[in-house]
């Protein structure tokens, strides 16, 4: 269950939209971007101890780079579908959701969670992490935001315009699309971390970038929170249309990523 910048983090979780994103696990494993190898050898090179926990696991794409590491993860993933689909490609995963889960007395070196910690209650889920990371162990939290070219931000909001007026926040254009936009959400967790137990959280910031043809475009966002509450047809004339302004603009975009993560050490007391 994660998301990405198209799906702007809620004050309060939508739960109809947090248990969507399991409708196609199939696409959200090949169309979702991985993570920038040098985040996660940064977390890795700072660990005293090889367990990692994966909060919000998914179908295990940040799982997978942890393990390939050299990682022993464990997954806890509330959504059955893609639970199944992660632990069939050999991740250990648990179901449920992450304040709810009974961690049988176990403590863990790392914690991390790929853009999934915006549907976790954030003040529940700071006080168990504080519990299930061991003294001296590291809770890394991060996400993908992008930022879209801006004639092809304004086409796609005039898309979402004619075609799905009831999705107001993929009509906003470069708002919508930003690399910031999860600034608020990463100082409030790195509040929530401190009162919690954990030292004074760091910022990290990984810029990248990726080109998308109009295929892996058309892909990717109907992963986006929301997309798969709408019938099948209107999610077709969406990339039907969406496909078009890609084409008219070349065949393919650059999109400017960063990956932004708030990361704290557990106290020792």
């Amino acid at each position: 269950m994660t998301t990405i910048a198209g799906d702007t983090p809620p004050e309060q979780p939508s739960t109809p939209i947090a248990e969507s994103f399991g409708d196609d696990p199939e696409r959200y494993n090949r169309a979702r971007p991985d993570y920038p190898r040098a985040l996660i050898d940064r977390i890795v090179a700072g660990r005293t101890g090889r367990t990692v926990l994966d909060v919000g696991c998914g179908t295990g794409i940040a799982a997978r780079q942890f393990q390939a590491a050299g990682c022993e993860v464990t997954g806890v993933e509330p959504d059955k579908r893609m639970a199944a689909y992660a632990a069939e490609r050999g991740l250990r995963v648990e179901i449920a959701k992450f304040e709810d889960w009974d961690p049988a007395g176990r403590v863990f070196d790392t914690l991390t969670a790929g853009m999934t910690w915006h549907w976790v209650d954030p003040v529940a889920g700071a006080a168990q992490a504080a519990r299930v990371v061991r003294p001296g162990g590291r809770i890394a939290l991060f996400w993908n935001a992008f930022q879209l070219p801006p004639d092809l931000a304004t086409a796609f909001a005039k898309v979402y315009a004619e075609l799905r007026p009831e999705m107001p926040t993929f009509q906003t254009g470069g708002a919508q699309f930003s690399k910031d936009i999860y600034a608020p959400l990463l100082a409030s967790t790195a509040d929530r971390l401190h009162e919690a137990g954990f030292e004074p959280a760091d910022q990290w910031r990984d810029e990248w970038q990726r080109t998308y043809t109009s295929a892996e475009w058309v892909d990717l966002f109907p992963t986006f929170g929301g997309h798969a509450l709408l019938p099948r047809q209107k999610v077709a004339a969406l990339q039907k249309a969406i496909g078009a302004e890609v084409d008219a603009a070349g065949g393919e975009f650059v999109v400017e990523y960063a990956t932004v993560t708030v990361t704290a050490v557990r106290a020792s007391s």
